[in-house]
């Protein structure tokens, strides 16, 4: 199979543009086409770097623009679906999360089936399993025990509704009367370098004399460095325009980890910044059924208000019990079906991801140091 094309949606985004850089690596590859809604000058300008090894197109649109789908998967063979609205803590935005991580996506799938598109890889999320209860202790599990997330807030829920899109649409029948072949991946909590989420967390730190808040003490996560998320989707790619493999990865799923240990949301923030100053809040927290039921009555409080107020909770039930959860989860099947092994080591992803932190941490003194001058 030679002279193929890539479109990689949320491409301009902290796993989409480590998606682009492998890819460019890839054999035979003549075009990868990078569809978002907004590129930042510096990404446009990492691309534009890219492209002397593989054209490289970048494209300005809406997931839910019909007609800019159509227009960016004309002549595509593969499409990496990683655009989403990610956001854990919202429940007054439902419709835009919903509208997004669900409409976006089958709206995508259909113009697939138009322009004949015969691959599509879905970029799913771990919370499509759980947890549902911070009471279960679910500890390397696998594929084979269907775990299901029963929350119905926007986020999990519109990740589980696409990702079943996703899947059903495995077998559909092209319009040149090929055949769609179409794979999810759930990657655990994903960090490194350039993550928007680490970037809150220390930026807070930061502005609160270096200590870092409590996201989780009580979990056992095993988070995944964004590198390897991007290297299990590559392996992806091959698996399933390799003839002799794509039969068994086709309509499947898989969880995506690594092997950076299992630890807490506290443990991993503070291991990635105690060499720039930065502390655990050492204060007592309150009883977690305690801050769950908090949760409950400012789900209520924001459910009284929405007719004439738009209030946010600082936490919900469903961010509660996702940061203070058992929940890990083994990379085996990945590994015998894609051929999966992580491509940066744990010291490595460390290293790299607490250079990172560093330099915010520069950041923030020049910043001081301009305020006082």
């Amino acid at each position: 199979m030679t002279g193929w094309s890539c479109l990689v949606t949320g491409g301009g985004g902290f796993l989409g543009q480590r998606i682009v850089h492998l890819l460019v690596e890839e054999k035979e590859l003549q075009e990868i086409r990078v569809l978002d809604k907004v590129f930042r000058p510096k990404v446009r300008e990492e691309f534009s770097k890219l492209q002397n090894k593989t054209k490289l197109t970048v494209l300005e649109g809406d997931i839910l623009d019909e007609q800019c789908l159509k227009r960016a998967c004309q002549g595509i063979s593969v499409v990496i679906h990683t655009a989403s609205i990610i956001n854990v803590t919202d429940i007054t935005y439902s419709e835009a999360i919903i509208n997004v991580n669900v409409k976006g996506t089958k709206l995508l799938l259909e113009a697939c089936v138009q322009a004949s598109v015969p691959i599509f890889i879905h970029t799913s999320s771990i919370e499509v399993a759980g947890p549902n209860s911070y009471k279960e202790i679910i500890q390397n599990g696998h594929e084979e025990q269907h775990h299901e997330n029963t929350w119905n807030f926007p986020y999990p829920y519109s990740k589980k509704l696409a990702e079943k899109a996703v899947l059903a649409a495995n077998g559909w029948t092209l319009k040149n009367g090929g055949t769609l072949y179409t794979c999810a991946l759930r990657p655990m909590y994903i960090y490194g370098e350039g993550s928007p989420f680490l970037f809150d967390i220390m930026n807070k730190a930061l502005k609160n004399n270096g200590i870092l808040e409590d996201t989780g003490k009580l979990s056992i996560a095993n988070p995944v460095y964004v590198g390897n998320v991007a290297w299990a989707h590559i392996l992806t790619l091959r698996a399933l325009r390799d003839p002799k493999k794509a039969p068994s990865v086709q309509g499947q799923f898989y969880y995506i980890s690594d092997d950076t240990p299992h630890q807490s949301y506290d443990n991993l923030n503070y291991t990635l910044s105690r060499e720039w100053g930065l502390s655990l809040d050492s204060r007592m927290s309150l009883p977690l059924s305690l801050k769950y039921w908090i949760a409950f009555l400012l789900e209520i409080v924001s459910f009284l208000l929405s007719p004439i107020y738009k209030y946010q909770p600082p936490f919900n039930r469903h961010l509660v019990t996702l940061s203070n959860s058992v929940f890990t989860f083994t990379y085996k099947k990945a590994q015998r079906d894609l051929g999966y092994e992580p491509l940066f080591s744990w010291e490595e992803a460390k290293q790299k991801t607490t250079e990172w932190i560093g330099s915010l941490v520069e950041q923030h003194k020049e910043t001081l140091k301009t305020k006082t001058q």
